[in-house]
């Protein structure tokens, strides 16, 4: 085990994404949880849409795609609040627009560019080599970034999420609370596409909150959990990637969806009578000491 590891440890492209995808995993965690309680879940995967619409336009100007793919998506984001919040066209169907019409963006863009090729597997389910010395920099500062803005804006953060109308009402300023959600969430998002791609990163941000919601009724209690999960899950995910030879972010994904399913069937379980069990154990024990 220890000798797997090492091997692991000693490929430069490995250690690059371990380092980018933990932390992504970990910013995913904590804002996953007030997306899925403000049932936003699908604004992430509306957003990887965009992306991977932006990182095709880029690649095929030659120009930096994390540069590029960021603030279109941070655009984006606010644009489906505005949208959700102002206009007759409801959420989900602003993102099933916005998230179709920049899918197909981008297959066009690359079949005129690069051709139908591997690059199109790439883009969608990711690849552990695509992350370079630069983008691994990059997003590493933006993700230090995300961190400090949410446990900086945590308590607010927690307000909008609870209940909107009564955190404007206590003069707390909702829409931009909101908007910094939605900020945090579309770097995130663009953050971790190139590894987990497209249609697998918004995964990131639903599974380990809806996981730890199983078991925990907290919020704290519940982001702690999430980001345990969600850290836990993608070292797994990375390592046995390596091991059996599969796509990393279906792997990750898959260990995600086994944890889900653990703690679900731990949710029956009646700790009362476990820890009452466990009790009489350790008093007649000391009785017999």
């Amino acid at each position: 085990m220890l000798e797997t590891i090492r091997e692991i440890l000693s490929y430069g492209f490995i250690v690059r994404a371990l380092v980018v995808g933990l932390l992504v995993s970990l910013c995913a965690a904590l804002l996953g949880v007030s997306l899925v309680l403000k049932r936003y879940s699908m604004i992430g995967d509306g957003l990887s849409h965009v992306g991977f619409g932006t990182l095709a336009a880029a690649t095929a100007l030659h120009l930096a795609p994390l540069s590029v793919a960021i603030p279109v998506s941070v655009a984006t984001a606010f644009l489906l609040l505005r949208i959700s919040g102002n206009s007759k066209i409801k959420g989900d169907a602003a993102i099933a627009l916005i998230s179709t019409g920049s899918m197909a963006v981008g297959v066009v863009i690359i079949s005129m560019t690069t051709g139908m090729n591997t690059d199109v597997c790439n883009y969608l389910f990711g690849s552990i080599l695509a992350m370079s010395l630069s983008d691994v920099r990059l997003s590493v500062v933006l993700a230090i970034v995300v961190l400090v803005l949410f446990t900086f804006f945590y308590s607010k953060i927690f307000a909008v999420t609870f209940d909107d109308d009564f955190a404007r009402a206590t003069g707390v300023k909702s829409g931009l609370y909101n908007m910094l959600i939605a900020l945090l969430t579309a770097v995130t998002i663009v953050l971790g596409m190139r590894m987990m791609g497209a249609l697998l990163i918004s995964s990131l941000t639903i599974f380990p909150a809806l996981t730890s919601m199983r078991l925990c009724k907290k919020f704290s209690t519940v982001t702690v959990c999430s980001v345990a999960v969600s850290v836990i899950c993608f070292l797994i995910g990375v390592f046995s990637s390596y091991v059996y030879a599969t796509p990393t972010g279906a792997s990750v994904v898959i260990v995600n969806i086994a944890a889900f399913i653990l703690f679900w069937i731990l949710k029956f379980v009646p700790w009362a009578r476990v820890r009452r069990l466990f009790g009489a154990k350790t008093d007649l024990s000391e009785k017999g000491a």
